[in-house]
């Protein structure tokens, strides 16, 4: 009895393995289609896509940098650092000040190429040279983009150098859809 039993466990074990397996290849050969889809979609745009992760370049820009503008994750758009570069791609004169307005304006820039804005974004983490004293300055700019009732996340490092010489980098998580 004792066999009997142990020999029908392992047969049932055995049928639910063969139909996960089953499953796990329809799933796959769906999953290939949709994404075969999505990447010819994005093709023309500009994007990549694999799956459900888009990555987005900015195809206008001067300079071809190893890394994408933003990546799009569902409804979650995760964007790069940007610093205060003007349209040559220099850091903008008038200290940590007109740095920050630049940097804010240039995520502005990225953030509704890639059908978002700054009030939906939920996440910035920004990196300041000279944190003792950049800080104040940076958060009196800041604050002027954001809407009081909607300040995002935030997390502000020290840094010892930055991209381009720059003082001030700021990447942001926003949603993106609906």
């Amino acid at each position: 009895m004792k066999r009997t039993t142990v020999l029908l466990a392992a047969f049932i074990i055995l049928l639910v393995s063969a139909a996960d397996a089953s499953a796990a290849t329809r799933k796959r050969s769906q999953g290939s289609t949709r994404a075969k889809a999505a990447s010819q979609a994005a093709g023309k745009s500009g994007a990549r896509r694999s799956e459900d992760v888009e990555y987005l370049k900015n195809v206008s820009a001067t300079r071809s940098l190893p890394f994408s503008e933003a990546v799009r994750v569902g409804n979650m758009l995760y964007l790069a650092g940007q610093v205060g570069t003007d349209a040559s791609g220099a850091i903008v004169a008038g200290g940590v000040e007109a740095e920050t307005r630049q940097t804010l304006e240039n995520i502005r820039a990225v953030l509704e190429r890639h059908g978002s804005s700054l009030r939906r974004v939920v996440k910035c983490t920004v990196m300041l040279v000279d944190l003792p004293a950049n800080y104040a300055p940076m958060n009196s700019v800041y604050r002027t983009f954001f809407a009081a009732e909607r300040m995002p996340a935030r997390s502000t490092f020290g840094a010892s150098a930055l991209a381009l010489g720059a003082k001030v980098e700021i990447e942001c998580w926003a949603t993106v859809g609906r």
